[in-house]
């Protein structure tokens, strides 16, 4: 059944069904109507937090796993560049044979040479959200601590939440905290 959905769709039943999500990450606060203004995003990377606001209005926070040390998230004002619900990364993901199985698991394309063979695959980043060429707000696992290759992952529910309400144009602001 899971192969039938949309990948976006599939990661979010697995990350509820493997308890990765928490009852407040499933919890998606609607935008009431009568808050005015333009979406606005903030992470603090300190606090491991994002916040989605519409005006002066805290709409959603979310927890989030941003960039390891090596891998650092840009810091900055930026605004989203662009919108890719069904996003794979083209750098990081496996290597697999013709018939999908992984042949080459975790692979960087820049280190890791391809097996004879092989086919790239890139790892899924629902939801993505580009705000720095490279850099994105997606859904992904979140180990409680900066583990990222500099995106900023958030939980299936909060990252659609997000995804859903901006638009191109809107300002990110990344702050160390």
């Amino acid at each position: 059944m899971i192969r039938l959905l949309r990948p976006a769709l599939a990661i979010g039943l697995l990350s509820i069904l493997t308890g990765c999500s928490t009852v407040s990450d499933l919890v998606v606060t609607n935008i009431p109507d009568g808050h005015q203004g333009k979406p606005k995003i903030v992470v603090n990377l300190r606090k491991q937090t994002a916040t989605l606001f519409k005006g002066k209005a805290q709409i959603a926070e979310s927890r989030i796993s941003a960039g390891r040390e090596g891998h650092d998230t840009p810091v900055g004002r930026f605004h989203v560049l662009r919108k890719d619900e069904d996003h794979r990364s083209s750098v990081y993901g496996d290597y697999a044979d013709r018939r999908g199985r992984v042949v080459t698991a975790n692979v960087d394309t820049r280190k890791t040479a391809r097996p004879p063979r092989a086919h790239f695959v890139g790892a899924p980043m629902p939801f993505f959200i580009e705000f720095s060429p490279g850099y994105g707000l997606h859904a992904g696992y979140l180990p409680g601590y900066p583990a990222s290759h500099g995106c900023v992952r958030m939980p299936y529910w909060k990252a659609r939440q997000f995804y859903n309400t901006v638009k191109p144009g809107t300002p990110v602001i990344i702050q160390r905290g």
